[in-house]
């Protein structure tokens, strides 16, 4: 096939004749499953509270769905929480560091977020273990002894962790894990984690604003035996008189959740549900080997993460050869023109790239038909 970007210059490059048929590969929100419209919501909870019979029992039938989905134990407790990711990862620092050590791992925004919270807000002087944008920290270095905080899969880096073997089973510390771009693309070993956190907008294509919170039995012992030195806001507080708040597992939540977006991750997660953990699984390879075969096709294009065995299958952040900031972004702003490409130029904090969503709810035929329109958008941009 002709690399545009490589063409002897014969005026502009000529528009591939095939869009995408939906060209959503924003990293978060992410795109719908397919099939999805509003109309296919159901409504009867909406206007209803949340405290309402009803409403206690789509927000149960919510958490079960995840549960089962996730294959997660009898041990583990789940629950709806406010302020999406973000608030349900803070929620669990706030709530339970400060009892011993803490190691943070850092490699790429996110994953600094939680460096900033724990040194500055928290103020308990952290281990911080960094790597580059594209590379994974030496793991071998963690020292289990102490608290352990790392994002599962860098959303903003394209880099993973490989496995969960690296977790020991007899560690002394809680394992945190911020695992919003991994659940439901990879299969988590629960017994290795004691605290994880994602949010509906991910993988499942839900709406943002709400997390979810997992807690395996360790990280219960210690909100039940320790009380943090600094107060603690009203979302934040998992415990009542010393005892777990146990309604947060059972769609009591917090606070207020928006019932509509309840109702939209149900039909994510029941889409879910008929594929299989397995075949969510499946579709996100499926994406990812799509999009490796079309940089393999370009010289102009690499993978910001070099080794593939911590390259992520969701989030993946490419190279581009002599790219700046501008130019990424008229590449961006060309391919949305032309509705071929929604939302793809890399994080801000990220080198400047390109970063294409291959979740499950992403067609394996739309990351296919998305190489030719990279070809012509790097191409018109350079000669802009």
């Amino acid at each position: 096939m002709t690399d545009l970007a490589t063409a002897p210059a014969m005026g502009a490059p000529v528009k591939p004749a095939t869009r995408p048929a939906r060209p959503y590969f924003s990293s978060g929100p992410c795109a719908k499953p397919p099939g999805w419209t509003p109309d296919r919501l159901a409504t009867a909870s909406l206007g209803r509270s949340h405290r309402s019979k009803l409403g206690k029992q789509r927000l149960q039938y919510c958490l079960d769905l995840m549960r089962d989905l996730l294959d997660l134990p009898d041990t583990h407790r789940i629950g709806i929480v406010p302020g999406s990711d973000t608030g349900a990862f803070e929620m669990a620092m706030w709530t339970m560091l400060g009892a011993r050590p803490v190691t943070t791992l850092a490699w790429e925004s996110f994953g600094e977020g939680w460096v900033t919270d724990a040194v500055k807000q928290l103020k308990i002087d952290p281990v911080v273990i960094r790597a580059d944008y594209g590379r994974l920290p030496d793991l071998a270095r963690v020292d289990w002894s102490t608290d352990v905080l790392f994002t599962w899969n860098g959303t903003t880096s394209g880099v993973r962790v490989p496995d969960g073997h690296w977790i020991p089973d007899d560690r002394e510390g809680l394992s945190f894990a911020d695992a919003t771009s991994g659940v439901f693309a990879y299969d988590l070993p629960w017994d290795r984690i004691d605290v994880a956190t994602f949010s509906w907008q991910k993988v499942l294509g839900g709406e943002g604003a709400h997390g979810v919170l997992i807690l395996g039995p360790r990280a219960v012992e210690r909100l039940e035996s320790y009380t943090p030195a600094w107060p603690l806001p009203k979302v934040f507080r998992l415990t009542a008189k010393g005892k777990l708040a146990e309604g947060i597992f059972k769609g009591e939540t917090i606070n207020t959740p928006s019932m509509l977006a309840v109702e939209d991750a149900i039909f994510s997660l029941e889409w879910a549900r008929a594929l299989g953990a397995g075949g969510l699984i499946a579709r996100s390879d499926a994406n990812a080997a799509a999009l490796d075969r079309i940089v393999a096709e370009r010289h102009w294009l690499g993978h910001l993460a070099a080794d593939p065995a911590s390259r992520s299958k969701t989030s993946v952040c490419l190279t581009v050869v002599g790219a700046d900031e501008a130019l990424i972004k008229k590449m961006a702003s060309l391919l949305e023109a032309e509705e071929a490409a929604y939302d793809i130029a890399g994080y801000r904090d990220a080198p400047p790239g390109l970063r294409i969503w291959c979740g499950a709810t992403v067609d394996t035929a739309d990351i296919e038909a998305l190489g030719p329109w990279l070809d012509w958008a790097y191409a018109m941009a350079k000669i802009a």
